[in-house]
C-alpha cells in the first residue's frame, strides 16, 4: 500500500464541522472561521532525517526547508502565511548546537515571510530527527485557488525549472508566495498545486481533483541545468526530461488558466518576475488521463513522481 492508497483508506468518514470548506485532498485545509471576507488555511508538513534531508545537511537549511514546504502549500492556495507551531522529535543523544542552528534557519525564513513561531512540542524519536510544522494562513475568499477548478481547454503553466533538486535546491528553494499572490490578483487562476512529488505525480492529483485530463508538451517542459548535469554524470537511463517529470521537491507552482489569458499572462510575468521562468507546458483536456506529446506523437505518460511507501 502506497501513500495515496493509505490516505484514501483513512480519510473517508473523518470528523468534520460547520467551519470546513475544504478538508483533506488539497494543498491546505480551507476553513471559514468568521473572518470578514477571508478563509483560514491550515497545513501541516514534516521533514524526516534520511528521507527529506541527509544527516550531514547544514542544519540552517533543514530548518528553512521544514517551514518552506508548508509555505509552498499556502502559496498554492493563493494565500498568505500567518503563524506556525513546530514539533521537534530528537534521538538520544543529540547535539544542542545542531538544533540551535536548525532553529536559526527556521526562524530566519519565518521572519522573511512574516510568520510568527508561536510554540510547539519537543519529544524523543529513536535514531533520527523529525521536524513537523503546522501552519495557519489566510486568503481572500474570491482568491482561494483549489486543485479542482481546472477546465478542458485551459493552458497549463509551471514556474521555474524542474528536476535535479537533490543536488541542493531541495534545501534552498524559495516558496512562491509573492508570485502566487500576484497571479491571483491579476488573472483568473482556475486550479493550482505546488510540485513536491514531481510534475508527473502532482499533475495527476490536479486532474483527478478536477475530473479532467492533461496533455504535456515534452519540448516545453523546463528542465533544470542540475537535471542535465546529473544525467551526464550518472550516464543512466534516466533522461533529463524524466528527471523533470519525476524527481520531485521542485516546489514550483503548477496552474491552469483560460486559454484567452495565456499570452497576456506570460508577457506580464516576464515584466513582473524577470528572473523566474514561466512556461506553458501543455493543456487540460476533456479526455481523462495524462498524455505526453513529443516528436513521435501523443502517448500515455506512464512515469510517476515520488510516492512514500511505494516499492522501489
Amino acid at each position: 500500500m502506497n501513500e495515496w492508497e493509505l490516505i484514501a483508506r483513512l480519510t473517508p468518514g473523518l470528523a468534520t464541522n460547520a467551519s470546513v470548506v475544504v478538508a483533506a485532498g488539497d494543498d491546505c485545509a480551507v476553513l471559514d472561521l468568521g473572518l470578514p471576507g477571508q478563509f483560514a488555511l491550515f497545513k501541516t508538513d514534516a521533514v524526516v532525517e534520511g528521507i527529506h534531508f541527509a544527516s550531514d545537511a547544514p542544519p540552517e537549511k533543514v530548518g528553512h526547508k521544514a517551514l518552506a514546504r508548508g509555505l509552498s502549500d499556502i502559496a498554492a492556495m493563493g494565500g498568505q502565511p500567518n503563524s506556525a507551531l513546530v514539533t521537534l522529535a530528537l534521538p538520544r543523544p543529540f547535539d544542542p548546537a545542531r538544533v540551535e542552528r536548525l532553529y536559526a534557519g527556521l526562524n530566519a525564513t519565518a521572519q522573511r515571510f512574516n510568520v510568527a513561531l508561536v510554540g510547539g512540542e519537543t519529544t524523543t524519536n529513536p535514531e533520527r530527527m523529525l521536524l513537523s510544522v503546522a501552519l495557519l494562513g489566510t486568503v481572500e475568499k474570491e482568491r482561494c485557488v483549489l486543485r479542482s477548478g481546472a477546465q478542458a481547454g485551459d493552458a497549463l503553466f509551471v514556474t521555474g525549472e524542474l528536476g535535479g533538486s537533490l543536488s541542493g535546491r531541495h534545501l534552498e528553494f524559495e516558496p512562491r508566495i509573492a508570485e502566487a499572490r500576484w497571479l491571483t490578483a491579476h488573472f483568473a487562476i482556475h486550479a493550482m498545486i505546488d510540485l513536491s512529488d514531481g510534475l508527473a505525480g502532482d499533475l495527476r492529483h490536479l486532474i483527478h481533483a478536477s475530473k479532467v485530463g492533461a496533455e504535456l508538451l515534452a519540448s516545453a517542459i523546463p528542465v533544470s541545468r542540475a537535471a542535465k548535469l546529473q544525467a551526464r554524470a550518472e550516464s543512466s537511463a534516466k533522461t533529463p526530461l524524466l528527471a523533470a517529470l519525476t524527481d520531485g521537491e521542485d516546489f514550483e507552482l503548477l496552474f491552469t488558466v483560460p486559454p484567452s489569458v495565456a499570452v497576456p499572462l506570460h508577457d506580464a510575468w516576464k515584466k513582473q518576475f524577470p528572473q523566474i521562468r514561466l512556461n506553458c507546458i501543455g493543456k487540460i483536456t476533456a479526455e481523462p488521463g495524462l498524455h505526453l506529446r513529443d516528436k513521435q506523437g501523443v502517448k500515455p505518460l506512464t512515469a510517476h513522481g515520488y510516492t512514500h511507501f511505494a516499492k522501489s
